[in-house]
């Protein structure tokens, strides 16, 4: 059974730190690449971070880029998403997606709330 298991999310004031965690299981990690997904009431889900299967190569939004790093153990089964100087417009649900030639998963998101 494949399960993405998010954790780490929670309310935090502007321009503090959180790190997203995703466990995997029930399939073949290291070989999927892993990425964080975000979405925001009334707004299409989007892109935030992606990592390559060996954590080599690693991209961002624009709206992130320096702020938040991305992160893998391959031994853990698990990536991370380093959330730094966070924004009340980085609000959201923040998902964890696996993708291999044949699959894609999804966890079931845990909230990120930035407010004072």
């Amino acid at each position: 059974q494949v399960r993405l298991v998010e954790s780490g999310g929670g309310l935090v004031q502007p321009g503090g730190s959180l790190r997203l965690s995703c466990a995997a299981s029930g399939f073949t990690f290291s070989s999927a690449a892993m990425s964080w997904y975000r979405q925001a009431p009334g707004k299409e889900r989007e892109l935030v971070a992606f990592i390559n299967s060996l954590g080599g190569s690693t991209k961002y939004a624009d709206s992130v880029l320096g702020r938040f790093a991305i992160s893998r153990d391959n031994a853990k089964n698990t990536v991370y998403l380093q959330m730094n100087s966070l924004k009340p417009e980085d609000t959201a649900a923040y998902y964890c997606n696996a993708k291999g030639t044949y699959y894609i998963y999804w966890g079931q998101g845990t909230q990120v709330i930035v407010s004072s």
